[in-house]
């Protein structure tokens, strides 16, 4: 399928994507602060930049995008029509390159959680979810 814009107009929008202060990352901060926990943002010495630090607590929160960082089984995850072989190639790298830097994190004595754009839609769920994460309580999957 060919694409329906022109290459410089994709360009363009493409470049206005932000990796920061993303909408859902900005939401999961009004959450997380708003339960009373502070955190440091984007560490660079920790491997992939972790949205949220907790640096006492040794724990981060990742705040993915479906698209971007491929959420296995989520229709938000599709595979665009054009340039396909592009952004296979593109989506599997940043898939790879999230659990290489999960897997140094968990190395370093890190706890991970990775909070998924479709999850905001159940804001009850995720909060409990992100509580039960920082508090230390064990059962912390996505409802």
């Amino acid at each position: 399928m060919v694409d329906t814009i022109s290459a410089d107009e994709r360009s363009r929008i493409m470049s206005l994507v932000k990796g920061k202060n993303t909408r859902p990352e900005m939401l999961v901060r009004r959450l997380v602060h708003g339960a009373g926990f502070r955190y440091r943002l984007h560490d660079a010495k920790l491997p992939g930049k972790p949205d949220l630090v907790f640096s006492r607590k040794r724990k981060v929160i990742f705040v993915h995008g479906c698209f971007w960082h491929r959420h296995g089984g989520c229709a938000l995850a599709r595979t665009p029509k054009s340039n396909k072989e592009f952004w296979l190639a593109k989506l599997d790298g940043n898939k790879a390159r999230d659990e290489v830097n999960l897997r140094k994190l968990h190395d370093a004595g890190w706890e991970t959680l990775v909070v998924w754009e479709c999850e905001l839609r159940k804001l009850d769920a995720l909060e409990r979810r992100l509580r039960a994460f920082l508090t230390g309580a064990t059962t912390i999957q996505p409802e």
